[in-house]
């Protein structure tokens, strides 16, 4: 399934998983968000209430991940990196040259 984003006025697709979480997320939807930064490497906004969860251990984000960090906290990657923590995959942001950039 396709989306459409934007962020700070930069248009983006990103596919999603076909999993229970993405499932809640999109009930969700449309929704607009004010991130924050953190890392240099990731925006995340929480919200008020948890979505189910299939959390594992990527080991490597690549940049456009969209993850859902414990089982409440919407994360997009902008950068490559390794990782220790645990994720549930939402999907990712096909377009990303410019993703690097916002």
């Amino acid at each position: 399934m396709k989306i459409y984003l934007t962020i700070n006025g930069n248009s983006f697709t990103a596919t999603l998983e076909d999993n229970e979480t993405t499932r809640e997320l999109l009930k969700k939807l449309p929704l607009e968000v004010s991130m924050s930064e953190l890392n240099g490497n990731e925006k995340y906004y929480y919200f008020d209430e948890s979505l189910p969860t299939n959390s594992y251990k990527p080991g490597k984000i690549s940049t456009g991940d969209i993850m859902l960090y414990e089982s409440d906290c919407l994360v997009i990657f902008y950068e490559d990196f390794d990782t220790p923590y645990s994720y549930t995959r939402l999907g990712k942001i096909d377009n990303v040259d410019n993703l690097k950039k916002i």
